[in-house]
């Protein structure tokens, strides 16, 4: 493993200011090689540091939130596909903006699925970037700075963590009255 550590610091030093760009159009591609969310920022942290890689998960991130946007508008057949997912998974629920928020920080929750709930939430395409930027900050840095160490705690700590934020989720819920302005 150390030796696989080495050689992928070492590629990335050599592909210089190569790497960046790459790194982002990696979270674009994502949805196409089946990656999930997790695996490319956590990537982004063992490749880049934490600074430097909560940056360019923010920025694929987001860049992925704004292409969905378009890509959703522009082929009514995927948005179908979406929605008959999203009725799959939570069938007549609706949910908040901040528990959406919460289910992005949750690693393998459907990322396109949280996308078209916060489209459905929002009037128009300013305020679902607005929502979407804020709701990609807290898993570009998390993921970033923890996913390393959370693959690495024990499985108790791990499950303890989940069983918190779906307590969050929960108690988001119940307080689904309260809307920020824009």
């Amino acid at each position: 493993m150390e030796n696989f550590l080495l050689d992928l610091e070492s590629t990335i030093t050599e592909m210089g200011w190569l790497a960046p760009p790459l790194f982002i159009l990696l979270h674009l591609l994502r949805p196409l090689l089946f990656l999930p969310v997790i695996v490319v920022c956590i990537a982004g942290g063992v490749l880049f540091g934490f600074v430097q890689g909560s940056i360019y998960n923010f920025i694929g991130l987001a860049l992925m939130n704004y292409f969905f946007y378009l890509f959703i508008r522009k082929f009514p057949k995927f948005e179908q596909k979406i929605r008959s997912l999203k009725n799959k998974v939570l069938p007549g629920r609706t949910i908040s903006v901040g528990q959406v928020m919460i289910l992005r920080i949750m690693p393998f929750v459907h990322f396109h699925l949280l996308s078209l709930y916060l489209m459905e939430m929002t009037k128009n395409f300013k305020e679902y970037m607005y929502f979407s930027l804020l709701g990609v900050i807290l898993p570009a840095i998390i993921y970033t700075a923890f996913g390393e160490a959370i693959s690495e705690m024990p499985w108790y700590l791990t499950l303890g963590m989940i069983l918190m934020l779906a307590g969050l989720y929960a108690l988001l819920g119940k307080m689904h009255k309260f809307r920020l302005p824009l």
